[in-house]
């Protein structure tokens, strides 16, 4: 048979049809109450029950991964990508005290290859099914001359709900609540270029290269999905802020500008935070970037999770069954600091 002209200009319909074929069965494991309509339309369809609510409020988000995508390009290794997206969007909008509904994504590439195509996909739905969150839609572009051989990029959008009057704003922060930390699994997916450039520029390592404070390779230390605290999240809420004053008071997701830029996000004009350096655990990785890449420490603060991929402003009074409970659903969190009278700003100190 004759190729079409199209593929032979680089976008091939019939292999992305065929492609496509396979996610209705892949994304019927995603399927949540109020999804509508089939896979493959111009638009997901999804009926909000608003019976559940008062005042629904919907929150929404849209990110990507960064440069993680060049260690999964190096690796040749695509099958957490879509998990990290998923958890990354899960954990931006669980600021709020939302819940997820249901996420799109979009996937863009030079050329369409089948199996990667298939590792992305099937991490969205694992990411999707582990949060309860529907993948009701998408788009896949092929788009040849665009994008380097081999390479693509993803990004994603959220939307979830939340109860007005349960909203976190952080409006109620005061002097003398606590900060908590919730251990992260490693970079997640912030911090990767300068990461990249201390390991495999200026300690010359390759994605391959295992180093005896690591349990696996360099390339599979980066490689760690992004953790999903939203389903925590939402069983910490419906547990200790079940009455109309919360002990929990707000949420930051540590991501791009690190503790510096996230937590002031949500704290009055009259509150500072100080977080106390070493009251975590520090994972290995972050002590080969601190010891190897020559980056002034309170950078590395602005920069990178340091190991604590979520913080919780609570009520002093509350924190050790917080602490206790969050141990029951094998997460690891920590004291890390407290609130204080100030201006909106976070203080590191020793």
């Amino acid at each position: 048979m004759k190729q079409k002209a199209y593929a032979g200009a680089g976008v091939d319909i019939d292999l992305g049809n065929k492609v496509k074929s396979t996610l209705p069965g892949l994304l019927a494991r995603t399927h949540r109450k109020g999804v509508l309509g089939k896979v493959g339309g111009f638009g997901g369809l999804f009926a909000l029950d608003t019976r559940r609510y008062r005042q629904p409020v919907l929150v929404s988000s849209v990110d990507g991964v960064g440069t993680k995508l060049k260690v999964a390009f190096a690796m040749d290794r695509h099958d957490t990508i879509g998990q990290d997206l998923v958890n990354h969007c899960v954990n931006d909008i669980a600021v709020l005290g939302a819940e997820p509904l249901f996420f799109l994504d979009y996937l863009g590439t030079g050329k369409l290859e089948p199996r990667v195509f298939s590792e992305i996909i099937h991490g969205f739905a694992k990411a999707c099914a582990e949060n309860n969150c529907a993948l009701i839609g998408g788009e896949t572009a092929q788009m040849p001359g665009f994008y380097q051989a081999s390479e693509y990029d993803v990004s994603g959008t959220i939307v979830g709900v939340v109860e007005k009057s349960r909203m976190l704003d952080g409006g109620s922060v005061r002097p003398g609540d606590l900060v908590l930390g919730l251990a992260s699994s490693g970079l997640h997916t912030n911090g990767y270029s300068l990461a990249r450039q201390i390991l495999f520029e200026k300690m010359r390592l390759k994605p391959s290269s295992r180093l005896p404070e690591l349990s696996g390779s360099v390339g599979d230390e980066l490689l760690k999905v992004h953790v999903s605290y939203g389903p925590l999240i939402q069983n910490l809420l419906r547990k200790f802020n079940n009455s109309s004053r919360g002990v929990i008071k707000g949420l930051a997701h540590i991501t791009g500008g690190g503790f510096v830029d996230n937590i002031p996000r949500v704290l009055p004009r009259n509150c500072d935070v100080i977080i106390r350096k070493g009251s975590w655990d520090i994972l290995p990785i972050f002590q080969i970037l601190q010891a190897s890449g020559g980056v002034p420490e309170s950078e590395l603060y602005q920069v990178f999770n340091m190991g604590v991929g979520m913080t919780l402003i609570v009520s002093g009074r509350q924190v050790d069954p917080i602490l206790k409970y969050v141990s029951s659903q094998k997460h690891k969190a920590w004291v890390i600091g407290e609130v204080v009278k100030g201006r909106g700003q976070v203080r590191l100190v020793s």
